[in-house]
């Protein structure tokens, strides 16, 4: 029965793995600081310890300090310790992200006998056999049992959901947002080029996806070596990660590269994206980049991979997607060095889809109206109104 208490604030219970900087919490780091203005408020759980976070310190600034438990995997224990941590904060409603997070959670959410909403945040699109596809199916189904709503971050995972789950309902698609970054300054611009020792005519492009498999920092040294010398053009790799050791001998060992990639291992990746010219994501796969957002929110073009759920960021407006061809992504590269006006235009863009699409506080409200929803607020829209509608000509 629907409550009449359409005014008091909710607190949503989230529970991920880790506060890894690089992972699922850091946007919540965000929308803990946009959750009030929506109407509710964050209680961050993780099962795992992070050691020093600045996740952690961005929650508690917002007045949302995170919960950290020590769960080994598969404890027993660790529906009892969340039920702990939940009960202790008073949480109306549990939202779940990942695989561990939405077993202990649903189970929480069970014994606390308040809703459940999990986002999708990874998906499988190739599974490796018959008895993969059944485990994953038979996954999502119970996802749909046990869980109040789910939340697609893109239309592709809307359409994978869809082909396991065999329809939308319950579905609702609402892309992550981020904290605005504000668009870079001129000397921002110029503290960079002088740190790098380039001309400020010099076009400095920048990559700041976490330097592990699959993101695509091979192929983009592939497209950089194959560039001529006399494009004016200097590539900057930004963060870390298992591969950047193999990537700096790689660039040290090419004349081609040692001259025009430099590599930023301790530089805020967001003070990068504030002071380039274009961003660089040439991934292999992935699913909602948040760094692509943040690179939105700065105004800066992007080049990027046209896979997963990426092509739902970078439209022709705000930057040029390529094939995962280093070839390919050479092209666009050199294009967008060659063409100062386009730079502008493509920014401009992007920076109008980040505040009208990505920021963090009309991500709030939607979430609000889900949590709201979930929890039979009064005046809160009824589910049906929330499911993402079936795709066009997918009968």
């Amino acid at each position: 029965m629907p409550t009449s208490e359409h005014s008091r604030t909710l607190t949503i219970g989230h529970l991920v793995e880790s506060l890894d900087d690089r992972g699922v919490a850091a946007a919540l780091g965000d929308l803990a600081a946009a959750a009030p203005d929506a109407g509710f408020r964050v209680v961050v759980v993780a099962l795992a310890p992070s050691g020093h976070s600045d996740v952690a310190e961005r929650m508690a600034r917002a007045g949302a300090p995170p919960v950290e438990l020590n769960v080994a995997p598969w404890d027993p224990r660790a529906v009892l310790k969340v039920l702990a941590a939940f009960r202790e904060h008073g949480v109306d409603l549990v939202h779940t992200h990942g695989a561990r997070p939405d077993v202990v959670g649903s189970a929480a959410a069970a014994r606390l006998r308040v809703p459940a909403v999990s986002t999708l945040h990874h998906i499988h699109e190739h599974p490796a056999d018959r008895g993969d596809q059944l485990r994953r199916t038979a996954k999502t189904l119970a996802r749909k049992r046990f869980m109040n709503r789910t939340i697609a971050t893109s239309a592709l995972q809307r359409d994978w959901y869809r082909r396991a789950a065999g329809s939308t309902e319950g579905l609702s698609v609402i892309p992550d947002g981020a904290a605005d970054p504000g668009e870079g300054t001129p000397e921002e611009r110029e503290r960079l080029r002088r740190g790098l020792g380039v001309d400020d005519h010099e076009v400095v492009a920048v990559s700041v996806a976490p330097m592990r498999r699959g993101q695509g920092q091979d192929m983009l040294l592939d497209a950089v070596a194959g560039i001529g010398p006399d494009e004016p053009l200097t590539v900057v790799l930004g963060g870390d990660g298992p591969l950047r050791p193999w990537l700096e001998s790689r660039v040290a060992a090419d004349e081609a590269l040692s001259g025009r990639v430099a590599f930023r291992r301790s530089t805020d990746p967001v003070a990068l994206l504030r002071a380039a010219d274009v961003q660089l994501h040439t991934t292999r796969h992935d699913t909602m980049p948040r760094m692509l957002l943040l690179g939105h929110g700065t105004g800066t073009p992007a080049v990027a991979t046209r896979v997963g759920g990426i092509p739902e960021i970078v439209t022709r407006e705000t930057g040029l997607l390529a094939p995962v061809d280093a070839t390919r992504i050479a092209d666009e590269l050199v294009r967008l060095t060659r063409d100062a006006e386009l730079r502008a235009r493509l920014g401009a863009g992007a920076r109008r889809r980040f505040l009208d699409r990505f920021a963090a506080a009309p991500w709030a409200a939607r979430l609000g109206d889900v949590y709201r929803s979930a929890a039979g607020v009064a005046g809160a829209p009824a589910p049906a109104e929330l499911d993402t509608p079936e795709p066009v000509g997918r009968g």
